[in-house]
């Protein structure tokens, strides 16, 4: 009866609101769908937030490698020198062996700025004097020990012995003891460089040391891997062979005249002009105290001059694979040594062979002070 009643008033309270102007409509419950609708709308906003920040590390990484600028520069001598340590091949693409300071690289090499400071002795003298010490080229080849004799200039009847054999061989017996000399010299550095990089402190006499090695082989920003590079020997053969080409095994003007081993050009004003020079040529040929500066100058150019990085580079090359220092093969990246280009290495490869220059690679120089060795 309540809910009759109940109908009853409801449906007379409708006719009653029309009557008077109200529109009177049935109300429909949709309160799920609404809730179901909100739960998508938050679901696809949540998802799209997660999104943002998964992708955002990804994105800033993308435009601050293409559009940024760079926060800093790698430090390539730190990874160099962990390679030295480690005794990795130093030979990359970002070595900077193509560069050099050239300011310091001669200054302790001796030009002939004034009178020599030797005595040039004649042939005959010279030939006694290695008959009395027992220095022949015949037991060198047998022991492979060298006199410690410095002869500091060439003696002019060389070009007046008839035969090529014994002129020769007095140019090599004169020639040889220097070229050991200074590969020790350039051995002794080595030694000492691997010592200070091995270890974890270096004292500052160490510190000066390396930096004066850094001017003197015109190493550009102390990279060590370049220093390490350059500060190395050259072959007794190739050396004994360029020696002999540069100077007709010792008869040449330059050589007699102005201890000129290896006929190094020079622009600054000082040396000898060459006679077949053009009056437009300005180069001339360095000239030298005595013959051992002509040995330094010459391995410090082909240590440092950007035309023999790829000699350098076949000489490292070869370290790093335990090999002995190949003259035969190094001699094939001297082209640029001479206009004559590939013509200039098929000669020293002749001169090598033809007179058996490779059995003093191995050849020793016999110790001595500075007080007992035979400065002649």
């Amino acid at each position: 009866m309540i809910k009759k009643y109940n109908a009853m008033q409801i449906n007379e309270l409708k006719k009653i609101l029309i009557r008077k102007g109200f529109k009177v409509s049935k109300l429909h419950k949709k309160t799920g769908i609404k809730e179901i609708r909100s739960i998508y709308i938050t679901s696809a906003f949540s998802l799209l937030i997660i999104s943002f920040f998964f992708i955002l590390p990804t994105t800033s990484n993308f435009v601050s490698s293409n559009f940024g600028k760079p926060k800093f520069k790698e430090n390539y001598s730190k990874k160099y020198l962990e390679k030295v340590l480690s005794g990795e091949s130093l030979i990359t693409e970002r070595t900077t062996d193509d560069e050099l300071d050239d300011r310091h690289l001669y200054e302790d090499i001796e030009f002939n700025d004034g009178p020599s400071k030797s005595v040039r002795i004649e042939a005959n003298t010279l030939n006694e004097l290695f008959n009395e010490e027992n220095y022949t080229l015949k037991l060198v080849r047998q022991n492979k020990m060298v006199k410690p004799f410095e002869v500091g200039m060439l003696p002019e009847e060389l070009k007046y012995i008839e035969s090529s054999k014994k002129r020769k061989d007095l140019f090599i017996k004169i020639v040889l003891p220097l070229i050991l000399s200074e590969n020790n010299r350039i051995k002794r550095d080595r030694i000492t460089l691997f010592k200070i990089l091995n270890k974890n402190n270096n004292t500052k006499t160490e510190k000066k040391w390396l930096n004066s090695k850094f001017k003197q082989y015109g190493v550009v920003n102390k990279d060590l891997s370049t220093l390490k590079i350059r500060m190395d020997e050259i072959p007794v053969s190739l050396a004994i062979a360029q020696a002999a080409k540069e100077t007709g095994w010792g008869t040449s003007r330059f050589a007699i005249e102005g201890n000129a081993l290896f006929g190094q050009w020079t622009y600054s004003g000082k040396g000898i002009k060459p006679s077949a020079a053009n009056k437009e040529d300005k180069h001339k040929v360095m000239t030298f105290s005595v013959l051992k500066s002509s040995v330094r100058a010459y391995q410090r150019n082909l240590n440092t001059h950007s035309s023999y990085k790829e000699f350098r580079k076949a000489r490292a090359i070869q370290r790093d694979n335990d090999e002995k220092l190949n003259s035969i093969e190094l001699a094939n990246y001297l082209d640029k040594y001479a206009q004559t280009g590939e013509e200039y290495i098929s000669t020293l490869k002749k001169i090598i062979n033809q007179n058996d220059l490779k059995d003093f690679d191995n050849a020793k120089i016999l110790p001595s002070s500075e007080d007992s060795i035979n400065n002649i």
